[in-house]
Formats: C-alpha cells, sequence, structure tokens
C-alpha cells in the first residue's frame, strides 16, 4: 500500500494520535511551566541555591529518557502517569533556567525606580520584573515544548498515548504490510506537530508581550 493510500484510510486514527500526543505535552510542559516558573520567582532571591537547583535539573536531562520511563514503571506503572512524570522532569530544566536568566536580566535602574515609587516586592515582580523577563522566559516554555513533543513518542514503550505508538509498531513490524507507513507516518508526524506548536508560539509571544519590550 502506497503513503497515500495509507493515509487516507488511516487518517481518523492518526489524526487522534496526533491530539493524544499534543495533549499529553501540553499537560505536562503546563506543570512544568508552573514549577518552574514557581522555583524561579523563588531562588531568584537566593543565587548559590538558584545555581544548585539548576544544576540538579540539568543534570536530570542526562538521563536517557527510555531509562527514565523504565525506572518510573515499578512506582507509576504504564500509561499516562510515567509519561506525563518523565516529560515534567525533563520540561522544568529550560523553564527554571530561563526564568532565572529573565529576572536577573531586569536592569537595576528599572527596579530601583519602581522601589522609589513605593511598589513592593510583590508589586515589582508583577508589574515591572515579569513583564520585562517573559521574552526571556517564554523561550524557555517553547524549548520545553518542542523537546517534550520529541521524548513523548519515546513513552510508547510504557505504553504512553501519541505519535509514538505508530513508530514504535512500525519499527516491530518492519518488512511486514504498512510497517514502513506507520514508522513514517509517526515520525513526519511529531515533526510537524512540533512545528506546528513552535508557531503557535511565536503567536503567542506577540499577543503577550508589550510593544516595549519586543
Amino acid at each position: 500500500m502506497s503513503l497515500p493510500t495509507y493515509l487516507a484510510q488511516r487518517w481518523p486514527q492518526i489524526g487522534v494520535l496526533i491530539i493524544q500526543h499534543a495533549e499529553v505535552v501540553l499537560i505536562a510542559v503546563g506543570i512544568a511551566t508552573v514549577i518552574g516558573v514557581g522555583l524561579g520567582v523563588v531562588l531568584q532571591e537566593y543565587p548559590r541555591a538558584g545555581r544548585i537547583v539548576v544544576n540538579i535539573t540539568g543534570t536530570m536531562l542526562t538521563i536517557p529518557s527510555l531509562a527514565l520511563f523504565g525506572l518510573l514503571i515499578p512506582l507509576l506503572g504504564l500509561g499516562l502517569a510515567p509519561t506525563i512524570t518523565a516529560l515534567v522532569v525533563y520540561a522544568i530544566f529550560p523553564i527554571l533556567r530561563n526564568t532565572l536568566t529573565g529576572l536577573e536580566s531586569v536592569p537595576a535602574a528599572v527596579t530601583d525606580a519602581a522601589l522609589g515609587m513605593g511598589l513592593t516586592s510583590g508589586a515589582r515582580l508583577r508589574l515591572i520584573r515579569m513583564p520585562l523577563a517573559w521574552p526571556v522566559v517564554l523561550t524557555g516554555i517553547r524549548i520545553a515544548t518542542i523537546m517534550s513533543v520529541a521524548i513523548a513518542a519515546i513513552a510508547a514503550a510504557v505504553s504512553g498515548p501519541g505519535l509514538g505508538q505508530l513508530i514504535f509498531d512500525g519499527l516491530a513490524r518492519i518488512g511486514g504490510a504498512n510497517a514502513l507507513n506507520e514508522a513514517l507516518t509517526g515520525t513526519c508526524a511529531v515533526a510537524f506537530l512540533a512545528l506546528g506548536l513552535d508557531l503557535l508560539f511565536v503567536v503567542l509571544a506577540r499577543l503577550t508581550t508589550s510593544r516595549g519590550v519586543r
């Protein structure tokens, strides 16, 4: 069966897998954003502790994804739980690092001016520092999202949802009917999904960043 014919016949199932893949990535990145940005806001007051936490989260990226999924099976079983947990672990580092970098890049003169106006620490963070740091923070979230799209494909090894099922099924039956079509479709769909989410972040950056900061 040719690839166009395969796509025409299997498109409903492929569409479901694309939606599942996008959902699991966005859920994991959403959780990682809350954790990463929250840690960044707290740790920006403690530079030494911030460096330690960044190093620890960065070290987590060195763990092979397939190994991490395997280590999570005894704790969380198979399916959605280990998938989201692993993606959160990998996504925290770029978000935390960029949050700290963005907040540190805010000019001291701007912060001093806000302090002179009588703004509290919370108000300075909400009204001045975070809006100025937002483009850098959003870049960290964007990187974490694109990275998670690729890693989520490997979650099929632990029965995770998404396009990895097509890739793993195709590779497992290589040489059989439609095996190459399955693997190729899953791989290309992952790439196109990453591209689509990347373009979404470009639009989001323009909508959420003030003109003076662009």
